[in-house]
């Protein structure tokens, strides 16, 4: 760890550094005792952190770790390295052999964020790494609210307003499809996010079935049937896993 700082950008900075030595998190008690501020600063510069996505807090456990947006920040500084560089190569794979494109996301506030995309050979995807899309209308984010250990809340805050004439809008409808997604595993749309466009996504889970992203396959609707792509979650799946074991915990 290195000196205090005098100054509270770099006091923040030392606490984001010290987040990166805790991978499995650190408690605000335990930040303050090893950099040498008083409890009430490090929970200051933690809660900022937290805020500004740059890190995560959870409060079962009541411990910080690095939040997605350090990820992001790769993403636009540093194409080759972060989540980019330790995933590509397996969404190339998944291409290659699905022959469709590749999206790889993570949840950002109510959004679901890309970080990494592949396209297909025949087709490019319709998002880029850092662009968003809803919850509700795309196959990824639905991953991400059946996934919610909050779901009722999480929905009852998104504007469930419509991309296409296909998108789901009601809460009771959107509830129904989550419990689906659930005991399927993945979610499949149809049209519901991009017109012309059906995707499916499966969830990137950690050993203790937190969710990391969501993995999801993309194809023109005269390229593939929304049941084609279905039949392709097994390897969404195996791919899923290898993701999981590369990224942070």
């Amino acid at each position: 760890m290195p000196a205090k700082g005098s100054n509270s950008v770099t006091k923040t900075f030392e606490m984001l550094e010290l987040l990166g030595e805790f991978s499995d998190g650190i408690s605000a008690a335990r930040a303050a005792e090893i950099t040498g501020y008083p409890f009430s600063t490090a929970y200051r510069l933690l809660g900022g952190l937290v805020e500004s996505g740059y890190a995560s807090f959870d409060a079962h456990s009541k411990l910080y770790t690095l939040g997605i947006e350090v990820f992001r920040l790769s993403q636009k500084v540093a194409h080759r390295r972060g989540l980019d560089g330790a995933t590509k190569d397996l969404l190339r794979e998944l291409t290659v052999s699905t022959g469709e494109s590749s999206i790889l996301s993570v949840r950002r506030g109510d959004a679901a964020l890309t970080v990494v995309a592949v396209d297909g050979p025949q087709f490019r995807t319709t998002t880029d790494p850092g662009d968003y899309s809803p919850l509700h209308t795309s196959s990824l984010g639905q991953i991400m609210l059946a996934y919610d250990s909050d779901r009722d809340a999480s929905i009852e805050r998104l504007d469930l307003s419509a991309r296409t004439p296909r998108s789901i809008t009601d809460p009771g409808q959107l509830r129904q499809r989550l419990d689906e997604v659930r005991s399927h595993g993945w979610a499949g749309q149809s049209e519901e996010n991009d017109i012309g466009m059906n995707a499916v996504a499966v969830p990137v889970l950690d050993l203790d079935g937190r969710l990391l992203a969501a993995l999801a396959l993309a194809a023109p609707v005269f390229r593939r049937s929304l049941e084609d792509l279905v039949a392709l979650t097994p390897e969404l799946t195996t791919t899923a896993a290898a993701i999981a074991a590369r990224l942070p915990r």
